[in-house]
């Protein structure tokens, strides 16, 4: 039996203000064909999974706080409790908007790379009206910070 303790993955910390732990895929040692899944903590007011797509169909399960979710040009408030479900190449942000930690519980598949995790790592995240599609109207900012050296 392959046990993945959440307490025990240390995690990446991300540009954006987020802390993303593989529990199946990556650097986990759970691996799976079909999907894979993580715990991503963001950061209290402004924490962010900045705006980006993928080949992969994703769920965000919201475990703790309230956010911004913005899916392709749609903008709504997501809280405790809630999923979202994200079809395969729409892009998609979510951003903390509490004075508190959110933590959510992403799954995807089939399993596989996500390109938006280099991408934010290098500074080389397509922007929001620029590269990539606008965010919708009145939503918070695309994180589109370089990571410092």
């Amino acid at each position: 039996m392959t046990i993945a303790d959440l307490s025990q993955i240390a995690g990446r910390v991300y540009p954006a203000r987020r802390r993303t732990q593989n529990l199946v895929g990556g650097m986990s040692p759970i691996q799976a064909n079909s999907f894979a899944m993580g715990m991503v903590t963001l950061e209290p007011n402004g924490g962010q999974v900045p705006w980006h797509n993928q080949e992969q169909e994703e769920i965000y399960f919201i475990v703790e706080g309230t956010g911004e979710m913005c899916l392709g040009e749609e903008r709504t408030t997501i809280s405790t409790g809630q999923a979202a479900f994200i079809p395969p190449t729409v892009f998609h942000q979510l951003t903390n908007t509490g004075d508190t930690p959110m933590r959510m519980i992403y799954v995807y598949g089939p399993a596989g790379d996500v390109a938006h995790w280099r991408q934010e790592l290098a500074g080389t995240l397509p922007k929001a009206g620029v590269d990539a599609p606008a965010l919708p109207a009145g939503a918070h900012p695309q994180c589109t910070d370089k990571p410092e050296n």
